[in-house]
Formats: structure tokens, C-alpha cells, sequence
């Protein structure tokens, strides 16, 4: 198999990032950005890639769902006993990326990994969708099953166990909050000279801002 891209070009020609233009705090720049890319995409903006180290050595990315986030980081929710919560409890550095093509951004997130309160995820457990919270029940992800027939049935039996009933949240089953120490902000702009802007955390407060060649 032989598949040649290299006459994939575009050029990127929408916007530019400059210095002067961004705030002290990356949290700004993101909740503009994520609004921007939002008004412009069908799809789901909060959609980003997690990568993590594994329990064997290699990184590995996954494309999650951002639920929330302040000034403090991002949050998101999953089984922590699936593999990228084994991978997080092992090593909790991990990188967050968004690309948002139609507005010809990406922002690339450094930051450590910590589980939220348990009272915040029950919160966000009980506002989601019950086919939602009785799947995180059945499902001990990234764990071997045999059939998909199998998953089935049990999803079945919890329908009826719990009819009528509240469903509780799993143990093993809330969120994490990324709090980042390094956020590049990346404008696609014309001849590859694309602006690259980083934030790199100095203390609880200050942001050192950089200017990055593409």
C-alpha cells in the first residue's frame, strides 16, 4: 500500500495572533477561542485529545469530551480504572490538545491530572442522561468482554434492577481536572509562518508569554 498526501496543502489565511492582542491569563484567550471555534463548527467544540503515558511506556490519545472549565483547568469525566485512568494514577502529566479547523486554530494544554471531589462528580452524575449513567455501570472499560451480546444483556438487567430506582454512581466512575502549566495557542497563518504563542506558568498567578517560530 502506497498512499502519497504530500499534495494535501492548504493555506491558512483566517486569522493572526500577535502579542500585543492576548491576555495575561491563558484561560482568557481559550474561553474567546473555544466561543469563536463554536460559533463556526457543527460539531462538538468541546471535543479534545488526552494523551498519557501507559502502563507500558507508550503515550497514548484519545479524544474526550470537556465538560467544564474555570480558571483552574479543564474537567472531564471517565472510569478510573480504564486504561487512561490507570495511566494517569501511574503518571499524572498529561497533554491536552483542541483543533479547530474551520477557525485554523489548535491549542496544545501541559498540565497534571487530579481527581476532582467526589461530591462534584455525583452532581454530574445525576445530570446525566440515565441510558448514560446505567452504561457507566456496565461498562468496565478498556477491560476484554466477550461479545457485544454479553454488554447487552447486562445493560438489560440493569434496566430492570434499577427501574424505578435512582442510580447511583459508580466508584470507580468522575472526573478530573487538568491543571495546566503550559498553553500554546497556534494560528494557522500564510506560507507556513503560522503564530505560535506559549504560556508557561510561573507561579499560582503569572503566565510567561512567549512567541514560538512555526
Amino acid at each position: 500500500m502506497d498512499n502519497d498526501l504530500s499534495n494535501y496543502r492548504k493555506s491558512y489565511e483566517k486569522h493572526e495572533l500577535l502579542e500585543s492582542n492576548v491576555p495575561e491569563n491563558p484561560m482568557e484567550l481559550f474561553k474567546t477561542w473555544f466561543h469563536e471555534a463554536d460559533a463556526l463548527f457543527a460539531g462538538e467544540t468541546n471535543a479534545m485529545t488526552i494523551s498519557t503515558i501507559g502502563l507500558d511506556g507508550y503515550p497514548k490519545s484519545r479524544v474526550v469530551l470537556l465538560k467544564k472549565y474555570t480558571y483552574e483547568g479543564f474537567i472531564f469525566y471517565t472510569n478510573y480504572e480504564s486504561e487512561k485512568g490507570k495511566a494517569i494514577a501511574a503518571n499524572p502529566n498529561v497533554c491536552l490538545s483542541f483543533f479547530w479547523q474551520a477557525a485554523e486554530r489548535q491549542i496544545i494544554i501541559k498540565g497534571k491530572a487530579e481527581k476532582i471531589a467526589e461530591n462534584l462528580s455525583d452532581g454530574y452524575f445525576e445530570s446525566r442522561p440515565r441510558g448514560s449513567q446505567l452504561g457507566a455501570l456496565v461498562s468496565n472499560q478498556s477491560q476484554v468482554v466477550e461479545s457485544k451480546d454479553v454488554l447487552e444483556q447486562q445493560l438489560r438487567k440493569l434496566e430492570k434492577d434499577y427501574e424505578g430506582k435512582e442510580i447511583p454512581r459508580p466508584k470507580n466512575w468522575g472526573g478530573y481536572i487538568i491543571k495546566p502549566v503550559e498553553m500554546e495557542f497556534w494560528q494557522g497563518r500564510p506560507n507556513r509562518l503560522h503564530d505560535r504563542i506559549r504560556y508557561t506558568l510561573q507561579n499560582d498567578y503569572n503566565w510567561l508569554i512567549n512567541r514560538l517560530s512555526p
